[in-house]
């Protein structure tokens, strides 16, 4: 009952002039006024902000804010995979034989997450993990290793929300929302699928990379509101380090796997 009752209250409320309103309203000179409030409540890190709070011409720009140089360290190690984003570790584990992950005590189907089954069989019986971003957090994404990109693409079209109740209540947020998935292949043939997950209302992932080769920690793309990052793993290619746990914050380039 709870849960048909927020698919529909979500399904109300998630509709295309809402969320053009939004976009519309976020972008606008008249939301820089809420810049301020909104850094506060969210308890946005303005230290470490490329601009002053202040030189920020609408909410949009300051929610894909840029850091300042020095602000994030990418782990050098070949041996490691870092964290892309800035987010809440929600879920991590092995990918069934049967290609789904739990995350919320929900089944997830990673063919339905790629929308390709050739794509999905090389990550059975791997591993995940789900990365959050809160509208706290920096919105960029970056790299979590170096290689080349083997596959980019996008898939789905309205999104419910990817926080903790719409990952337990919602339609398959995961697999279903509007996404984009970029496939990295290191020098040692190891692959990892990036899939980055747009969020209610402001369903936008904007693609920042366009080269075949990729640095770690070179910025992918960004999201235009909270999101989701969930990265896949081949079986036996990589254990997770010893500090990801559940529901810690991690930054962009804190290792997150280590090679075997």
């Amino acid at each position: 009952m709870r849960k048909k009752l927020y698919q529909n209250l979500i399904e109300l409320t998630n509709s295309l002039p809402v969320s053009k309103y939004i976009m519309k309203f976020a972008k606008s000179s008249r939301s820089r006024f809420i810049i301020p409030s909104y850094a506060k409540i969210y308890q946005v890190n303005v230290n470490e902000t490329e601009k002053q709070i202040d030189a920020y011409p609408s909410l949009h720009d300051f929610f894909i804010r840029e850091l300042k140089k020095d602000a994030r360290t990418f782990d050098g190690n070949p041996n490691h995979i870092i964290s892309p984003v800035d987010a809440v570790i929600e879920q991590f584990g092995t990918i069934s034989s049967g290609d789904a992950i739990i995350v919320k005590n929900q089944p997830y189907s990673i063919n339905d997450m790629l929308g390709d089954s050739a794509l999905a069989e090389k990550y059975i019986n791997g591993s995940f993990i789900v990365l959050y971003l809160s509208p706290s957090h920096y919105h960029r994404i970056h790299s979590p290793a170096s290689g080349t990109v083997a596959r980019q693409y996008e898939l789905g079209n309205t999104s419910y929300p990817v926080n903790s109740w719409g990952l337990m209540y919602g339609k398959s947020p995961l697999s279903k929302n509007f996404r984009t998935i970029t496939e990295i292949k290191e020098e040692d043939q190891n692959h990892i699928a990036v899939v980055k997950v747009g969020a209610m209302f402001i369903n936008t992932i904007q693609l920042t990379h366009a080269n075949e080769k990729v640095r770690k920690g070179e910025e992918l793309a960004y999201f235009s509101f909270g999101s989701t990052v969930v990265l896949l793993f081949e079986k036996q290619k990589t254990d997770f380090a010893d500090s990801v746990v559940l529901q810690k914050e991690v930054k962009a380039g804190e290792v997150l796997t280590v090679k075997k």
